[in-house]
């Protein structure tokens, strides 16, 4: 399995557990989009702990949970990021819309 998550108060977060790759962002996408229709949070973290390498097909799975996300009303952040995948958001200007936040109020189990 690539992704966890947990839900707790309208906080949804997803820690992805491998890298974001074209398959294993289909993968990744068709979850988060079964857990933010089903759960409707008012807020959803995307965890990038474990990745180190992500190709377009990530960049696409994120600014597309971004705009599901935003469309419910809800807001959307990403937490550790790493220097590599920072140049990447960067360089794709997903960080002038998506911030990145330093920590989860809690650890997924």
């Amino acid at each position: 399995m690539n992704v966890k998550h947990f839900m707790e108060d309208r906080l949804l977060v997803f820690e992805i557990t491998e890298d974001v790759d074209h398959h294993s962002s289909e993968i990744i996408r068709r979850r988060a989009d079964y857990e933010i229709q089903r759960f409707m949070p008012k807020r959803v973290i995307f965890d990038f702990n474990r990745v180190v390498f992500m190709d377009s097909a990530g960049i696409g799975l994120v600014i597309g949970r971004y705009k599901s996300v935003t469309a419910l009303g809800g807001t959307f952040e990403m937490t550790n990021v790493s220097d590599n995948l920072r140049r990447i958001f960067e360089m794709a200007g997903i960080l002038k819309i998506i911030p990145i936040v330093n920590s989860l109020e809690k650890k997924i189990s």
